[in-house]
């Protein structure tokens, strides 16, 4: 065992823990021995695939979602001075991807229960200068996009759901149970860091009904280069590429590609299992922790990419952080706030965003794994309630 993974006597118990193992090395290893390692024929394999698990019409691989997010600003028009409504309680690439088209945020406050935007602050929030909404289906639980979508289409807004974290969660549509990417708004961006539920290594996925915007992000994550080098490769004249807009590099390789199709094809497993430990998780705490659990709508499924849970009042968050991670349990704080980072204290004027900052403030989030077994959660909620005196 390394050093890392070990706190004292006891194994450390981590945040989380991909789930990884020899079908992932054998998938790794086709485009390697084939020579092709770069965007090729397993991208265009993982992209159909995506397609097909989400309902979506048109799945598009990318480097990451931070790139996935960016492309689809563009797509939807984004430009410089422009604004956009979104969330601070976020992964500071949310806004980031924001500022790289020149564009501004406009942060609107959450709401406590499910830590997503909260749809009854959206509308004035909006302005002359509006273009976007960017949406964040925060720690897989789905946002309330039937309420997000009335707003939007009223002032003839596209939405953009950052759905990162939320691969495999569902909503109720029309009565129907659908996956969040079909997509329900606009466009949907997701991401396979080793953090969320399936991953690649990086990498994201964009999904979009709109034809001309899927042509529009494959054009431009390969530089702006006319013609792939996937039809030329297989072309029997010789073709010459023509660069006619600003494009960039943000390619998904197919050695990440193969894994993703590996790990797309055990995701109703991993979700399963989340689903089962998170539902453990609320039984071993719902005496300990009153209110302070985190709350699944009606209409939503979530993935538990994360389980978040509000600490009791009077208990420091970092005591409790430190107290844990010495009893070995690792934590995380809750999510970070944006508008307090340096990057963006020029930005920010007179905004109110109290419930992101109490949920920054005073949440953590537990550890959550497939691999994690019973007696690993025993341990965590031991140890929670220990140092919170439960």
């Amino acid at each position: 065992m390394k050093p890392s993974e070990k706190i004292g006597l006891r194994p450390l118990i981590p945040l989380a823990k991909p789930w990884m193992d020899e079908a992932e090395a054998r998938a790794a290893e086709r485009p390697i021995r084939s020579g092709w390692v770069t965007q090729g024929p397993e991208v265009e394999c993982f992209e159909r695939e995506f397609a097909a698990f989400t309902g979506a019409r048109h799945a598009c691989a990318v480097s990451s979602c931070t790139t996935a997010l960016h492309l689809s600003l563009l797509a939807a028009g984004v430009g410089a001075g422009d604004q956009v409504i979104t969330v601070s309680h976020s992964f500071i690439a949310t806004a980031n991807s924001i500022r790289y088209c020149g564009a501004i945020p406009v942060f609107v406050d959450i709401a406590p229960n499910t830590f997503n935007i909260n749809p009854d602050l959206i509308r004035e929030a909006i302005t002359d200068r509006t273009r976007a909404i960017l949406c964040v289906h925060q720690m897989g639980m789905p946002c309330d996009l039937k309420s997000i979508l009335a707003i939007a289409r009223s002032h003839s807004l596209p939405v953009i759901e950052d759905a990162a974290c939320a691969v495999g969660s569902e909503i109720l549509w029309n009565g129907e149970w659908e996956k969040i990417g079909k997509p329900h708004a606009d466009i949907a961006c997701f991401s396979f860091h080793p953090r969320k539920v399936i991953t690649t290594g990086d990498g994201g996925m964009i999904t979009t009904s709109n034809p001309d915007w899927d042509q529009k992000f494959r054009l431009w994550r390969q530089h702006g280069m006319s013609v792939s080098d996937t039809k030329r490769h297989y072309s029997d004249k010789v073709v010459f590429e023509a660069y006619t807009e600003l494009g960039y590099n943000y390619r998904l390789t197919d050695i990440q590609a193969a894994v993703g199709r590996e790990q797309l094809k055990r995701l109703p497993e991993i979700i399963r299992r989340r689903r089962f430990l998170a539902g453990r998780y609320l039984k071993l705490l719902e005496t300990s922790v009153e209110s302070g659990l985190p709350m699944e709508p009606s209409w939503a499924r979530s993935n538990w990419q994360s389980f978040c849970v509000r600490l009791p009042s009077g208990v420091d968050q970092q005591t409790v952080m430190q107290s844990m991670l010495d009893e070995g349990v690792a934590t995380r704080r809750g999510i970070m706030c944006i508008h307090r980072e340096a990057a963006y204290s020029s930005f920010i004027k007179e905004q109110k965003l109290g419930e992101s900052e109490g949920a920054q403030d005073r949440t953590i989030v537990l550890p959550l794994y497939p691999q994690m077994t019973g007696s690993d959660q025993d341990r965590v909620v031991e140890s929670l309630r220990k140092v919170c005196r439960l």
